[in-house]
């Protein structure tokens, strides 16, 4: 089960200036040309106070200089290994592409005034089940969660404004290391790594990792 992977990689004269520009860059030609069902779905890896880790696959809901934010229950695993351990990984896997970013770095949590002004945009179906799931707790069947869905659509209909729930947000992580990862022939792969300056200046630097 193997694949060849392309004879064209990625080149340090090639790569933006930040990170961020990079992946914007990557981020794009994944949305319109890589055949992916999902470009901003990606791999979230906590670890916990004890060091025990965890990953799980959620959406990227935004990503500028200041970082990659995604949303969850403030309840669920992930939220509170974060909350113990603010380290994370990020990993984007576009498969039909050959290719791969992973970032780590630390996670905050977004203000309420943006979270409120993003949980605005969801669905209203979305809204209710921000509500209706109690995230990473054990439920005794689905039946409970689709009363308690029921019971709240009954009480916020179609068009009617639901509240932000206050167990539920975002996190921002900021970047300290940012690698993207092109599959190459013979399994030589281009890995190029952009590090952040220590004094947190808002420099990089690159290097490469033999693959």
């Amino acid at each position: 089960m193997r694949q060849q992977y392309r004879a064209e990689g990625l080149g340090e004269t090639e790569l933006a200036a930040t990170p961020v520009a990079q992946f914007a860059r990557w981020f794009q030609q994944a949305a319109t040309d890589g055949g992916l069902f999902e470009p901003n779905a990606m791999v979230v890896s906590t670890a916990d106070a004890e060091g025990r880790p965890s990953s799980r696959t959620v959406l990227l809901k935004h990503f500028d200089e200041r970082g990659f934010v995604f949303y969850t229950n403030y309840g669920s695993r992930k939220a509170r290994d974060l909350t113990a351990n603010p380290h994370v990984s990020l990993l984007f896997p576009w498969h039909p592409m050959a290719r791969q970013v992973i970032v780590t770095g630390t996670a905050t949590r977004t203000g309420r005034d943006e979270t409120a002004a993003y949980f605005r945009t969801r669905p209203h179906g979305s809204q209710l089940g921000a509500w209706a799931s109690t995230q990473s707790a054990v439920v005794g069947a689905r039946a409970e969660l689709d009363a308690a869905y029921a019971e709240l659509a009954g009480r916020y209909p179609e068009g009617e404004q639901v509240p932000v729930p206050p167990h539920w947000g975002g996190f921002r992580v900021l970047p300290r290391a940012v690698e993207f990862w092109q599959g190459r022939e013979n399994r030589l792969h281009d890995r190029l790594r952009y590090v952040a300056a220590a004094d947190g200046g808002g420099s990089w630097r690159v290097e490469r990792l033999s693959p």
